[in-house]
């Protein structure tokens, strides 16, 4: 038994459509795994209690960026708060850099003040008042705002009574901020095993996807002899 194989067409052609076939399987699936790891990141810092706005930090993008298929396509998933995704994924210390104590701010003590978070070096006293360092033998010292009044309304919260208020003693004194010597953030991202589980798939899934490219370009091919 002898068997003849030939190859029908031009060989350079074919060789040409499969390569054009593997250049659009290869930029779908970076594009899709850069978009998927990203969304696996921003639901674990979700889930880990972190917020929406820390996990909205993750950003990605697939190169070449105007979309061209290419063969050499790649992705890159960032974070747009680097320090603050390192400290829960790698469970660090954190300790004061302006002096002997950290500052936690209580929930009275939430808030902006000209575009940054309120803290001890920014506090408004002008809304709340001067702070007063309370030390505590037992426990963590303080720093409180007196002559505050909670607000009405939806905003909700404290600032520096009135007069009327001062007058007929209906202040109260506020914890603002908690002083600790340092902060043992313990580990809740797992960066990782995201990495891993979509490093470890992309061979598979741009095979798949460059077999159905093949397949589908075939399909094309035939449909259009068909109709000659």
């Amino acid at each position: 038994m002898r068997l003849a194989l030939a190859i029908t067409g031009s060989l350079a052609q074919h060789l040409r459509a499969e390569a054009e076939a593997g250049a659009v399987a290869t930029s779908r699936v970076m594009a899709s795994v850069a978009e998927r790891a990203k969304q696996d990141l921003r639901s674990q810092t979700v889930g880990a209690g972190l917020g929406q706005r820390l996990a909205r930090a993750w950003r990605s993008a697939s190169y070449p960026a105007g979309g061209e298929p290419s063969l050499s396509a790649a992705a890159v998933v960032w974070s747009k708060a680097p320090k603050l995704h390192a400290a829960f994924a790698e469970g660090v210390t954190i300790r004061s850099a302006e002096g002997f104590f950290l500052a936690i701010p209580t929930d009275a003590a939430r808030g902006r003040y000209r575009n940054r978070a309120i803290s001890p070096s920014n506090w408004p006293d002008h809304r709340f008042g001067k702070l007063r360092f309370v030390y505590r033998r037992q426990g963590p010292s303080l720093l409180v705002a007196d002559g505050q009044r909670q607000r009405a309304g939806k905003r909700g919260g404290f600032g520096k009574a009135g007069k009327r208020a001062t007058v007929k003693g209906e202040t109260a004194t506020v914890i603002m901020f908690v002083l600790v010597p340092q902060v043992r953030l313990r580990k809740r991202l797992d960066l990782e095993t995201v990495e891993r589980r979509w490093a470890d798939a992309i061979p598979g899934m741009i095979l798949r996807a460059w077999d159905a490219e093949v397949a589908r370009t075939a399909g094309q091919g035939a449909r259009r002899s068909i109709g000659r």
